[in-house]
């Protein structure tokens, strides 16, 4: 059974970095987008960076261009997708959770809509950026 878990948030001050892990387990696909999203309390869900099998330029929010950077090593059955946060800012608190979605692009896997169901989801894990 395929299993994605989140690691790595916590409390941080604004302008500080924090590593954010996903490791999705029993990962078997060859083709699949994985993503960060996150979402704040009252707010809608957004996606903050994708990453895919079979492209080489991952995908960033405006809001997090030049600070962000997405990253993954792959083992036998398992994939671990790294966000490593530098320069945090306080509006980005929120829980962070990764998302799987086997068979498409970046492109497809943020064509859908904000509550979209993708295949595999993690537990979430929260941020939070004192000011």
């Amino acid at each position: 059974e395929v299993q994605l878990v989140e690691s790595g948030g916590g409390l941080v001050q604004a302008g500080g970095s924090l590593r954010l892990s996903c490791t999705a387990s029993e990962f078997t696909f060859d083709d699949y987008a994985i993503g960060w999203f996150r979402q704040a309390p009252g707010k809608e869900r957004e996606p903050v960076s994708c990453i895919s099998s079979s492209e080489g330029t991952p995908y960033y929010a405006d809001s997090v261009k030049g600070r962000f950077t997405i990253s993954s090593d792959n083992a036998k059955n398992t994939v671990t997708v790294y966000l490593q946060m530098n320069s945090l800012k306080p509006e980005g608190t929120a829980v962070y959770y990764c998302a799987a979605e086997v068979g498409v692009t970046i492109a497809r896997m943020l064509s859908y809509p904000g509550n979209y169901e993708y295949d595999y989801w993690g537990q979430g894990t929260q941020v939070t950026v004192s000011s």
